[in-house]
């Protein structure tokens, strides 16, 4: 309700939203922020579990879903309803030099570009669709004249292969090798070079 809204945010924002607090740390300093829950897609969806109870969205898929958002938002590839007020996008510890805005968005759109060629054009729309203009599984498969529920088993799918071009896995796994011992060795043994 609006009389329940924190101070520093709209009182009718707080009301017709889905709002938390949490952290996020940028350039080292730490700052309290509210995020609308409801806005995403893939954070509602990973929120929500299957019969199983598992989770419907793995940890690895949700990032990569949620890095192309980010890479989309920068690369001005969605429209935007509010002009940005946001501070300068270039680095501020006087290392080194920061980008410029338009070097910014030609970076975001190339990795957004790689992305959506990486997945193929089958998955390209529908994480565009989700991702970029955060419309909702039913009106995807209104629009595209899918079976009911079949949108989330696409989604599912489009989002493990863009986790495998980000490079990115549930769980780690090395090499075969890896849990081989490879020398027993005493104390003052050392190796010979």
């Amino acid at each position: 309700m609006r009389k329940d809204a924190e101070p520093d945010i709209d009182p009718f924002f707080a009301q017709h939203s889905q709002t938390v607090q949490c952290e996020v740390e940028v350039n080292g300093i730490s700052r309290q922020v509210a995020v609308d829950e409801g806005e995403s897609q893939l954070a509602w969806l990973a929120r929500r579990k299957n019969a199983k109870g598992e989770m419907l969205l793995d940890p690895a898929s949700l990032e990569a879903g949620e890095r192309l958002r980010r890479d989309l938002t920068f690369a001005q590839m969605v429209p935007r309803i509010t002009a940005n007020w946001d501070p300068s996008l270039g680095d501020s510890d006087g290392y080194s030099a920061p980008l410029s805005y338009s070097e910014v968005v030609i970076a975001a759109r190339q990795r957004a570009d790689q992305a959506l060629r990486a997945v193929g054009p089958d998955f390209a729309g529908l994480l565009m669709d989700v991702c970029g203009f955060l419309k909702g599984l039913e009106i995807i498969e209104a629009e595209r004249r899918w079976p009911r529920r079949s949108a989330k088993l696409v989604l599912e799918m489009a989002l493990a292969s863009l986790a495998r071009h980000y490079g990115l896995q549930s769980q780690a796994e090395g090499p075969a090798r890896a849990g081989a011992v490879r020398h027993w060795g005493a104390e003052d043994y050392r190796p010979r070079v």
